[in-house]
């Protein structure tokens, strides 16, 4: 983990978002991210900001991976089967059905599908500003805990 100051969204997330702040590399460098959790389960959400467009001033597919890639898992430990577990990337797919273009607020749904007793299956739908954008099925490992990793790199 980093000491260096978490970057804030601009403009600020809306209202009931709450700064996600267990960091690191790549996402201190990419984020921030922000989450809430609403009736149906864990919501992740973003502002897509200059650095995360491709040169048409919408945000890049690689990015917009990189967030279901955070999404899923994220709401996948509020699961009771998986609980705080690290959740590794097997096999994600992804349709872009829509741009997300620059200043929109993203919000990802996920729904866990199936968890077995080595493996998450989920599925999640990201909003840009509302309008339905991307579509995405992963399947995870079952890892150790969160926090038998954080303790470790403390060491």
């Amino acid at each position: 983990m980093t000491d260096a100051p978490i970057e804030i969204c601009t403009p600020p997330a809306p209202e009931g978002w709450t700064l996600f702040t267990l960091r690191g590399g790549y996402i201190d460098r990419n984020g921030p991210l922000y989450y809430r959790m609403e009736e149906d389960g864990f919501v992740l959400g973003m502002r897509i900001e200059e650095r995360h467009c491709n040169p048409r001033r919408v945000g890049h597919g690689g990015w917009l991976m990189t967030f279901a890639d955070m999404m899923l898992p994220m709401a996948a430990h509020h699961h009771p089967k998986v609980g705080r577990k690290f959740l590794p990337t097997i096999s994600m797919s992804t349709d872009f059905l829509a741009p997300a273009p620059l200043g929109c607020w993203l919000t990802g749904h996920t729904s866990v599908l199936r968890v077995t007793r080595n493996l998450v299956f989920a599925q999640g739908l990201i909003y840009a500003d509302g309008e339905l954008a991307v579509r995405v099925n992963g399947v995870f490992k079952i890892g150790e805990p969160i926090d038998k990793l954080l303790g470790d790199a403390d060491k």
